[in-house]
């Protein structure tokens, strides 16, 4: 791409856009106004869900497997919820850049914040037990190439610009993302942005991608410019899109996708395309989260006007986080017995009472009777129609 006449100039068809485009906009609209319909307690809670998500998910992207925990631990302190930081070093950079990248969403993009979210991935400057060139742009005088395969018969996807370029090359691409931010919008004034800000996200990621500056952590840092893009589209810092995981969860038509237009032309329609459904994906992904936790709340509300002991309440806060269907095999009077601590005669009796209540649905019966949290509009433990 990159070697095209007319590069850095990336266009797409806006006309064959639109329905897709329209599309986008009325499910990004759909979740902003469930998120504004809700109460703050349950803003945070679901934002602080997706955002732990989108961390595993955009390090999962790269291979990397962190710790759930450690991830929760970081969101919830910086949401106000919790004081100890998480000693994961690697956990808290990403977050940090995260969180800097949307809550930061007015403030400009330049090399030095590049850098410094680069580096913030990488503490000590390795990754594992290699060596990272941080907080500068690559220099080495190797081929940026990127490649998949066993080592010795890889297969060579797409060669990035020379590392001497890299800096001139960023200076562009920066200047640009400056100068189409959608212009700030005052009380009395809508000025109405020069491109589409869903699009523009998608043209940003893949410029950016391209050019690949970093010897490591491009795919993390592009995937937060793609937040601080949406971000400043929509004029918010809320963490509600969930772009990463839905990359994550179809990684090859994503990595297929982002590899055709590089080793395309500079017609970017398809490539837009394909991100402008994957966010109207992950927009409706987010609307479910929403509705779940609306459910969730609901259910607590009902089971709070009933005298139950702790050990009942545990089991209960237990299935709700699992969510619908996530609670593997259903509730057993065995894994109950378990969870609490209980003799069985105690957690058959237990949880006849929150079935009696209402709170539980059964399916089964003898050694194959399995319990359910009754929340309306879950499937879990119904058979089916």
């Amino acid at each position: 791409m990159w070697q095209q006449s007319g590069w850095p100039a990336l266009v797409f068809d806006a006309s064959a856009l639109e329905h897709d485009l329209n599309i986008a906009r009325l499910e990004q609209g759909r979740l902003l106004g469930q998120i504004q319909a809700i109460g703050l307690a349950d803003a945070q809670a679901i934002t602080g869900e997706l955002w732990v998500q989108e961390a595993m998910a955009t390090a999962a992207i790269e291979g990397e497997k962190l710790n759930l925990d450690a991830v929760r631990s970081s969101v919830c302190r910086r949401l106000g919820l919790a004081d100890l930081p998480t000693q994961d070093r690697h956990v808290e950079g990403l977050i940090e850049l995260m969180q800097d990248a949307t809550d930061g969403y007015q403030s400009a993009l330049d090399e030095d914040r590049l850098c410094r979210w680069q580096s913030a991935l990488f503490p000590g400057g390795t990754s594992g037990l290699r060596r990272v060139a941080v907080g500068r742009y690559r220099d080495h005088a190797d081929e940026m190439q990127i490649v998949s395969g066993p080592l010795g018969r890889e297969k060579v996807h797409y060669i990035a610009p020379a590392s001497g370029d890299v800096a001139a090359q960023m200076q562009l691409f920066l200047a640009w993302f400056e100068d189409t931010r959608p212009a700030q919008r005052t009380a009395t004034q809508s000025v109405v942005p020069s491109i589409n800000g869903i699009a523009r996200a998608a043209i940003a990621h893949l410029w950016f991608e391209s050019i690949h500056p970093f010897e490591d952590g491009n795919g993390r840092v592009g995937r937060a410019i793609v937040d601080m893009a949406i971000a400043q589209d929509i004029g918010s810092s809320a963490r509600l899109f969930g772009l990463s995981r839905q990359m994550f969860e179809s990684r090859e038509a994503y990595y297929d996708a982002l590899n055709q237009a590089q080793r395309g032309g500079l017609d970017a329609t398809p490539w837009v395309q394909w991100f402008v459904r994957a966010f109207t994906a992950c927009c409706l992904r987010s609307q479910a989260v929403v509705i779940q936790a609306l459910q969730k709340t609901a259910f607590r509300l009902r089971a709070s006007g009933l005298s139950l002991n702790e050990r009942q309440s545990k089991v209960l806060t237990r299935l709700l986080e699992a969510g619908d269907g996530g609670f593997l095999g259903g509730m057993t009077t065995d894994k109950y017995s378990k969870i609490t601590g209980t003799s069985k005669a105690t957690a058959n009796r237990d949880l006849t009472e929150l079935l009696q209540h209402g709170l539980l649905m059964v399916t089964g019966v003898g050694k194959a009777t399995r319990y359910a949290v009754n929340v309306e509009g879950w499937n879990q433990g119904k058979a089916p129609t």
